[in-house]
């Protein structure tokens, strides 16, 4: 079974999308209504030079949607997908991908997350960090005995998680998880502790905006980060995703999943080439392939 995965945060850079726009009347569209919806020009953005503005989360995360989605309706009839997963933002991607969503709701719920996600940053500061060479059972207990808000945020491949929460004790967690043995505990350029309790303030707003939008069944199971399991139950898939912004994304544990549940090739739709590296460390007898 092919499998379609999308990317988060992260897998921007400058020029993104530029290239579907000259090629193809159908980005060309897309992109005008996304600088409409979002009422400012994201695409001089996206396709400018401008790595900080590229950085803001109310930018990043609609580019790489964009990138996403549209790539994935410039494929056409190549783009058939027979399970979908997203990491992080990248779920939004899938559930359009599939059908569940329209590209018009998902391109503005994103945007109402990555706001109200920036907004809960300017409420607290926290900050995030990737700790490579631990296995997932120690980070957990580390992060536990810590004083403070801090927790595994990102489960991305065996030996390489992310941490997020209060600077002080991912700071305190960085060094004992060193002492524990980890081989790297790097501080990340992040905005703010994603997908850890730090983000509860968003939480209220997205769910307004979730519950307003109009789901549908998606055409194949959506594997979503909170649960690491297929869904085709469009109110489960909203439950999820209002969850996810205070929950870790179990990425390997999804992955597992879908690999369990028949994947055996996965697409990668979007910026960059990091979730098909991932899906290589989780099983590396795994096909992978970048969406063109």
């Amino acid at each position: 079974m092919n499998a379609y995965v999308f990317p988060g945060q992260g897998a921007q850079f400058p020029g993104m999308g530029k290239e579907l726009y000259e090629n193809s009347p159908l980005a060309q569209k897309r992109f005008t209504q996304a600088n409409e919806i979002l009422g400012f020009k994201i695409t001089e953005i996206m396709f400018g030079e401008d790595v900080e503005a590229l950085k803001k989360t109310e930018v990043t995360q609609p580019a790489i949607f964009l990138h996403s989605t549209i790539l994935g309706e410039v494929m056409e009839n190549r783009f058939q997908p027979e399970m979908v997963a997203g990491h992080s933002l990248g779920e939004f991607s899938a559930l359009v991908a599939s059908g569940a969503l329209s590209f018009e709701e998902g391109l503005y719920l994103v945007s109402e997350r990555a706001l109200a996600m920036q907004a809960a940053c300017n409420v607290q500061a926290g900050t995030m960090a990737a700790i490579l060479g631990l296995e997932d059972p120690i980070v957990e207990s580390v992060c536990e005995s810590i004083p403070g808000i801090v927790i595994p945020a990102n489960y991305n491949c065996p030996g390489q998680l992310v941490i997020s929460g209060a600077v002080e004790a991912v700071e305190k967690a960085c060094e004992a998880l060193k002492d524990a043995g980890a081989k790297r505990a790097l501080i990340l350029p992040v905005g703010g502790a994603f997908h850890s309790p730090l983000m509860e303030p968003a939480k209220e707003k997205l769910a307004h905006a979730i519950a307003h939008a109009s789901f549908k069944t998606p055409r194949c199971a959506v594997y979503q980060n909170v649960t690491a399991k297929g869904t085709v139950d469009p109110l489960e898939i909203k439950e999820n995703l209002v969850a996810q912004l205070t929950a870790p994304v179990r990425w390997t544990q999804s992955v597992q999943q879908m690999i369990a549940d028949g994947a055996t090739h996965f697409t990668e739709v979007g910026p960059g080439k990091v979730l098909q590296g991932l899906v290589k460390k989780i099983n590396p007898s795994m096909e992978t392939a970048t969406g063109i």
